[in-house]
């Protein structure tokens, strides 16, 4: 079994917030394969499908970003789930717009909801990491910058690196990281 998780904060005033991309993400694979509805559990959303006849668990945590391990811990521990089998989606302001980066393990980066993981499993679990573009960019300061939302044209960037996570996703779940990582390189040079 394998969990999917897609890191963002609840409610509307962060719907297509920079910071929501893992939630994005998510959404989009919920749409394209054959999961059940969302369900609040575990401080989370929750959905159950399969990808490639493997057992896969979307989550979205509804705890705000900084704590989105108190929900990662609590489903991974009710189905036993190592965290090689855990997968996080989420922002990454040092990536330009659209750009994707896959690896497993390493820092959190400055970022405060895998810091939060981290702290609760560890930081050998696998990361897709999707750019959102500098604050620099924007004249703007970190917190300002994540929780701000996408233009049209930024969207139109990024929905299908969206699109393209969702059709491959069961390449990672598969063929694990470093194949994963290979394919979004050879993307990524497109």
């Amino acid at each position: 079994m394998f969990l999917v998780v897609g890191l963002g904060n609840p409610g509307k005033d962060y719907a297509n917030t920079r910071h929501n991309i893992g939630f994005m993400a998510t959404d989009e694979i919920h749409g394209r394969h054959n999961f059940s509805p969302f369900k609040s559990k575990f401080d989370g959303l929750i959905a159950e499908g399969c990808i490639n006849n493997q057992k896969v668990l979307l989550l979205k945590p509804q705890t705000y970003m900084n704590l989105s391990g108190n929900s990662v811990v609590q489903v991974a521990k009710f189905y036993k789930i190592p965290p090689q089998n855990i997968i996080v989606i989420h922002d990454d302001k040092d990536l330009a717009l659209g750009k994707l980066k896959a690896k497993i393990g390493g820092s959190a980066g400055g970022h405060n909801g895998l810091k939060n993981i981290d702290s609760h499993i560890g930081t050998e679990y696998n990361r897709i990491r999707i750019g959102v573009g500098s604050p620099k960019e924007h004249n703007t300061d970190t917190i300002n910058f994540v929780l701000s939302r996408f233009s049209k044209t930024e969207l139109d960037v990024l929905n299908p690196q969206l699109e393209f996570i969702s059709t491959t996703i069961n390449e990672l779940i598969n063929k694990g990281i470093a194949h994963y990582s290979n394919i979004i390189g050879m993307h990524n040079a497109k």
